[in-house]
């Protein structure tokens, strides 16, 4: 195969040629060739006039038995390709370590769309935002280089996505259009433009290292807001771009915006949010069917390309949601539902089947069963035993890492941890006062305070609490259990280190000679082989909590469910091992968490529930597995139609 590239009105329209091979000369070939033509904005693909309606749905935030079941879902609303980022972070746990497989296999979510008639449009990254921990990047960045400018032409970074962008696109080769496979674009960055660096050097290397991959065997493009302020810093020479808004938004002068920047080639709108993004401690976020559908039908009837974002979001499992920086940190919900078409668990809406009216207005509708909301058990009440104090010496040794101690406190980041707690410890001196005055200037994120295991308070990144007044005997043993309640993963200030980021002080003196130790929650294996106390056995808090429960006799399916946690305050939930991720209900405004129904054994076996909780208990120690998802809004509706 060759490549070769014409210059037409000073606009690169790039053509592949497959040249046969003399003993195949006088059969017919198929050219697989997807690019931009410039000169009539339109995408072709084979030679045919082409353009997609997409939606994002994300490998990473759905168990890999469920991927066909949302793919083809996708399909049967009408659209013609589905969009995924790749999240570093998951692949690359640690450096040079790489992960491709089971619940990683991009390969072969890339084979099911394919098989189920859908495009593939990649986002690759390297970093990638995506309501996402540390916006994908792997946190272990942060503990090579501490000074090192993510995103930028800083040498040290770009010898890292050099390393991680071939081992990821050296698999993604053979999946590419021209080589037979079903991605038709690969983004180069993400959002560039709304990021302060501005270093067209390093957006012009990246450029040149994913097209040493790509070539001519699909498209390269950049996605930005409309906005000229996004563009100017977003667009990349040679690389075609995109824009991104919302409901409600002015169509003609969104793409007007990218005519400023891109005279030539289709319009395209590559995250059209049908829904959007919620925090802890805020209302839970809708956007309306009838708004949705006014715009995406405008953004059609411009002959335009369209990706919704997101059709189906899913769920950040374990510790894996992000947070957000505006005028304070804002943690994401562990929920990532999004008001998308889809729900959570993969049922439709109102919306998908308004959505999907409107796609059939300009595409073919395919001959596909439409898909039904699933049944969901309603597996009932569970009653969770006292396990064990997180602060007690045997939890260390069993969960913990190995103890740490230096002068003063390190980070997650030093201390070689990307998520969950560290415990930090040291002794009370003898020169406080009384009330004494406990000040940790920085922290991220969110710590309990205890003196001799006894809870005295919290302090608080996004409420912005960093004193507690302390009633304090000398010797005392003063702990700090601090959380990682989710990096930031927008904006300039994505090199979030976690943990306590200031020396502590106690009535202005410093506290030196600190012990710590994390509790990553990678594994919750030792807790299975330790008993469960008493009902009436009160533990000090924070405490882990276990319960058992089988499914339904007369029913061998292991259906979808949700977690109902109400009571209890605040921590994390374990089902059978998978850490479901975080709840909060005394915040809000989501309560259940989504448990899949390939998170549980089937009758007769045994399932295992587990929390850890950080705050508050109920009276009665129980937890309700549910039916209808309580997300803070009113409940899911659809019709089959």
């Amino acid at each position: 195969m060759r490549s070769q590239c014409l210059l037409l009105s000073l606009l690169p329209v790039c053509v592949v040629v497959w040249t046969a091979p003399p003993e195949v000369e006088s059969q017919t070939v198929t050219t697989r060739e997807f690019r931009v033509d410039y000169e009539n904005d339109q995408f072709l693909l084979d030679g045919e006039s082409f353009r997609y309606v997409s939606g994002s749905l994300h490998y990473f935030r759905v168990p890999r038995v469920y991927w066909r079941d949302r793919l083809r879902k996708l399909r049967a609303a009408g659209l013609n390709a589905v969009c995924t980022y790749v999240e570093w972070s998951q692949h690359e746990p640690s450096p040079g370590v790489y992960n491709f497989t089971g619940e990683l296999d991009i390969i072969h979510f890339f084979q099911l769309a394919q098989e189920e008639g859908l495009h593939v449009i990649l986002r690759p990254g390297p970093y990638i935002c995506a309501e996402r921990e540390m916006g994908g990047f792997p946190p272990w960045l942060l503990t090579l280089h501490p000074e090192m400018k993510l995103r930028s032409s800083d040498s040290n970074y770009q010898a890292h996505v050099q390393s991680w962008l071939n081992s990821l696109m050296t698999l993604v080769q053979p999946q590419l259009y021209g080589n037979g496979g079903p991605i038709i674009l690969v983004q180069v960055e993400n959002e560039y433009g709304s990021y302060f660096a501005c270093d067209y050097d390093h957006t012009s290397w990246l450029r040149d290292q994913f097209s040493s991959y790509v070539g001519m065997d699909a498209v390269l493009f950049t996605t930005d807001g409309a906005g000229d302020g996004y563009l100017q810093c977003g667009k990349i020479d040679g690389v075609f771009a995109t824009v991104d808004f919302g409901s409600g938004t002015n169509v003609s002068a969104a793409f007007h915006a990218m005519r400023n920047h891109q005279a030539h080639g289709p319009l395209v709108n590559n995250e059209f949010y049908p829904g959007w993004l919620s925090h802890w401690d805020e209302a839970y976020q809708t956007v309306g069917t009838n708004q949705v559908t006014k715009t995406l039908d405008e953004i059609l009837a411009t002959n335009a390309s369209v990706n919704l974002y997101m059709f189906f979001g899913g769920t950040n499992f374990g510790f894996m949601s992000g947070a957000n920086y505006g005028s304070k940190y804002e943690p994401q919900l562990t929920s990532y539902d999004y008001d998308a078409p889809l729900t959570e668990a993969g049922d439709p809406t109102d919306k998908y089947f308004a959505i999907r009216e409107v796609v059939g207005r300009y595409l073919p509708l395919p001959d596909l069963a439409l898909p039904e909301i699933t049944a969901k058990g309603e597996y009932g009440v569970v009653h969770m035993f006292p396990v064990v104090s997180l602060l007690d010496d045997e939890v260390k040794s069993g969960l913990g890492t190995p103890t740490v101690i230096e002068t003063y406190p390190l980070t997650f980041e030093a201390l070689g941890q990307s998520y969950g707690f560290v415990l930090y410890e040291t002794m009370v001196p003898s020169n406080t006062g009384d009330p004494s005055l406990l000040d940790v200037n920085t922290i991220g994120d969110r710590a309990l305070v205890f003196l001799d295991k006894v809870q005295k308070g919290v302090l608080s990144r996004s409420r912005n609490i960093t004193t507690l007044s302390l009633i304090t005997k000398v010797n005392q043993t003063l702990q700090i259990l601090v959380e990682n309640q989710g990096r930031i993963n927008y904006g300039s200030r994505i090199n979030d280190t976690k943990g306590l980021l200031s020396n502590v002080t106690l009535d202005d003196s410093e506290l030196t000679q600190w012990t710590m130790t994390g509790f990553p929650l990678s594994s919750i294996s030792w807790l299975q082989e330790q008993n469960t106390k008493n009902l009436s056995e009160t533990l000090l808090l924070p405490a882990f909590y276990r319960g058992e429960f089988q499914l339904p006799e007369n029913n061998n399916l292991t259906l979808d469910t949700y977690l109902d946690p109400t009571g209890w305050d605040k921590g994390v939930a374990f089902i059978n091992g998978y850490n479901l991720g975080r709840y909060w209900p005394r915040a809000g405004p989501q309560v259940t968490l989504y448990v899949p129904g390939s998170f549980l054994h089937p009758y007769p076996e045994t399932n295992t529930i587990v929390l850890l909780e950080l705050e508050g208990t109920p009276n009665s120690l129980q937890v309700k597995f549910v039916s209808k998802p309580n997300l803070g809004s009113t409940s899911y509706s659809a019709q089959n139609v």
